[in-house]
Formats: structure tokens, sequence, C-alpha cells
């Protein structure tokens, strides 16, 4: 089946940003759990919006606090957040408005998806500049949606939006295992993952994605591949 849509994670697989929300995240929850690294964020919430990124951190590390105490650390993370992006400087991932220009060139759908609140996904795509129709042509993010990864949600409803009917048609591309959960339990076609972000690939394997690569622009090759065998 032709490819129809690509949906694509946003930080560390199509934008460079530092990886300034996992610091921060990092930074509130610090605060409250000494014990908690930067690699434990990274490892447990990667790709996850960002109060099930605390929650599931803290799970896995043991870690037991009230509601009330992940509720303040979630705000204060918002603070710290609002703080870092006054003068972060975001850039595109190698690549990746080439391969969104030709793949919107060859008539497929680009759509950006992510972990993030609609604000702040929002603040990123205003700091490279990127416009709606031009260089992609939607934006989903975590509060779109009730359920989140690895829930195929945000990927379904960009179908329903995009008048994409069958997942066999759409790939999903991302730096973390949760987003190759979220484009199997979506039904894509295929979950590609990225090493650009999060995730090695060592840790990205163990999600079993169809392809991982280095760089996202390869992503072409496998679609003019599947497209010649029409």
């Amino acid at each position: 089946m032709k490819i129809k849509m690509v949906v694509f994670d946003m930080a560390g697989t199509s934008v460079d940003e530092g990886n300034v929300v996992y610091h921060t995240l990092h930074k509130a929850i610090e605060k409250k759990c000494p014990s908690i690294t930067f690699e434990d964020v990274l490892k447990w919430g990667a790709g996850k919006e960002k109060l099930q990124a605390i929650r599931e951190t803290l799970a896995e590390t043991n870690i037991i606090l009230n509601e009330e105490t992940i509720q303040e650390i979630f705000q204060d993370f918002l603070v710290l957040l609002d703080k870092a992006y006054e003068n972060l400087i975001v850039v595109p991932t190698k690549n990746t408005e080439r391969l969104f220009k030709e793949l919107r060139e060859m008539g497929i759908k680009v759509v950006l998806n992510t972990g993030y609140n609609h604000a702040t996904a929002s603040l990123l795509i205003q700091k490279l500049n990127w416009d709606l129709g031009l260089h992609y042509d939607l934006l989903v993010t975590a509060s779109d949606v009730i359920k989140n990864r690895p829930n195929p949600d945000m990927i379904l409803l960009a179908m329903e939006k995009l008048s994409i009917p069958d997942a066999a048609s759409v790939i999903k591309v991302g730096d973390s295992t949760i987003d190759i959960e979220e484009g199997r339990n979506a039904g894509c076609l295929y979950t590609i993952g990225v090493t650009t972000g999060a995730h090695t690939k060592a840790e990205l394997l163990t999600a079993n994605p169809d392809y991982i690569f280095d760089n996202v622009y390869d992503l072409k090759s496998v679609i003019l591949s599947l497209n010649n065998m029409q």
C-alpha cells in the first residue's frame, strides 16, 4: 500500500532542543527526589506526556510520593520550562526540513506529534519558523487526546483529521521506545526508531521497531522502495 502519512515525534526526532525539557523535568523531580538521575528521566519518561513521565519515573525508581507532591513537581516543571524557553535556541534535526519538503512534494502528509502539551509544542514550532501547510500538515499533542502514548489516540486523531482511513498507509517515526509502541498500537505499516534523541539503538531495539536510523532522511529510501512495489 502506498504511504499517505508519516507521523514524526518532535523533540529528539524532528526537533533538536538540546533535551531541555528532560533536563528541566529532571531538575523539578530532583528537588523532591535527589536520587533520581537524568538518565532515569530519559529511560522512563521519554516520549510521554509530562505528568505521566513524572509518575512513571517515580514508579520505576521505587519512589512513592503523594498526589499533592506529584502535582507540585509538575507545576514546578511548567514554571521552570517557561524560564528555560525564554532564550532557548531550537533547530531542526539534520535533514528534517529537506525530508518534510520532499515527502509533501510526493503527496505524503507530514504530521508532528508529541508528549508535550499544545502550548509547549506550538512554542517550539514558532522558534523553528515552521508554518502549517508549508512545512507540515498537522500537529497533534498530548493535550489533544484523553489517552496518551503508548495508546494510539494521537495517531488515530491525525488519521481522522487528514482523512487517512487505513493505518497500513501510515509510518510512525520516533526517538523513544514509547514512540515505537504507539505506532504499533495504531497499526502503522512501519514503526521506525531514530538514534538522534532520548534512547540508544540498544534501547530502541527492545521495542522491536521495523527499522532504526541514525539519520531521519533514510526514511525516504524506505518509502521509495514501497512505492516502487505498487
